[in-house]
């Protein structure tokens, strides 16, 4: 057992300690490449995305963030020329359509009285009293009256607003961009609302599209000068029906139907140039190389769009193709260096 442990034991631990060695050295300085790429050759291959016409549904609902707003209020204008003689209702009272709030009063000059002294020739001249013409002022609506700026015996002109009645009724308004406005093929009449922490999905009804002239000042927005028009899309407003409770300031969402197709011919939004009446597809040819094909297209639900003039089963590519804006030829003075950097002829260097 001695020999063991004096010799035996030692000379293995030795050996196998020189073994390592002797492998790390291997590996350190002689590395077997034999079956190693070369690094300067690429050994992935790129392919394009490819996908397949096919016949599918679109249900087109145009989304817009809305906002719960009050109706304005309507002025009630005068109807002549005159001095306010009476104002039966005062600020903030409750009014129906047609309650008179105020009475307007012309007075009319009357032409004096001329008596001519027939031995003399001498003339009488008598004034007569002039005489008072009345005209109500009544309320455009149902309200409260939010405004009263006139007090009795101020004179006012014809058109002059007398006061203001707000109705006691809710819109929902928003703004669209232009460009979803394509997806609205017909102009809807009422769209569904859902309020953010309010009553469930209503409907509202009565709803325009609105575009602003240039110049004019947008709702709740200013106006732009120097001719350049407003800074919002379109306005959808439409009206909340008077059984619904809402309150001005919630926000929402407007859905508004587009329209819907069925078993008709789909793509991806993404493999179509174009959004609307004309486009472009990248078709795949015999050869395996996309070709620019012209298509017509019809609803899009941002997600897949109807095509026309393709072929059911037909290879697309699924992303069109995107020019490189660096990829500048000799014939323009100007060489793509490999970092990606162009230099041209004239000094200038681009990328």
């Amino acid at each position: 057992m001695g020999v063991w442990r004096k010799w035996i034991f030692p000379i293995l631990r030795i050996l196998v300690f020189a073994t390592i060695a002797i492998a790390l050295v291997k590996l350190a300085f002689f590395p077997d490449t034999s079956d190693e790429a070369s690094p300067a050759e690429p050994t992935g291959t790129v392919s394009e995305s490819v996908v397949t016409v096919e016949k599918g549904s679109v249900v087109n609902e145009v989304l817009v963030d809305g906002s719960i707003v009050a109706d304005p209020a309507v002025d009630a204008k005068a109807p002549l020329t005159g001095d306010i003689l009476e104002l039966r209702v005062g600020a903030g009272a409750k009014v129906a359509k047609g309650d008179v709030i105020a009475v307007v009063r012309k007075e009319i000059v009357q032409e004096p009285v001329v008596d001519v002294d027939e031995e003399t020739g001498e003339e009488t001249v008598t004034e007569r009293p002039p005489t008072y013409r009345t005209e109500e002022v009544t309320a455009p609506l149902a309200g409260t009256v939010s405004s009263l700026p006139v007090v009795k015996g101020q004179l006012v002109e014809i058109g002059d607003p007398v006061a203001s009645v707000a109705p006691p009724s809710f819109s929902v308004t928003g703004t669209i961009a232009p460009e979803e406005q394509y997806r609205l093929q017909e102009r809807p009449s009422e769209a569904a609302v859902e309020v953010v922490g309010g009553p469930g999905s209503f409907t509202c009804t009565g709803l325009t599209i609105t575009v602003p002239l240039a110049g004019s000042a947008p709702e709740g927005g200013e106006e732009l000068g120097d001719g350049g028009g407003t800074s919002t899309g379109a306005t959808v407003r439409c009206a909340v029906p008077g059984d619904v409770t809402v309150f001005a300031g919630l926000t929402g969402t407007i859905s508004m139907p587009g329209g819907s197709v069925e078993d008709v011919l789909v793509l991806p939004v993404t493999a179509v140039k174009g959004n609307s009446q004309a486009g472009s597809i990248w078709l795949m040819g015999e050869d395996g190389a996309p070709v620019e094909t012209a298509v017509e297209l019809g609803l899009n639900d941002g997600s897949l769009v109807e095509v026309r003039g393709v072929e059911e089963g037909a290879s697309v590519l699924e992303f069109i193709p995107v020019d490189d804006a660096t990829d500048v030829g000799v014939e323009d003075g100007c060489i793509e260096e490999p970092d990606g950097s162009v230099y041209c002829d004239d000094g200038t260097t681009e990328g």
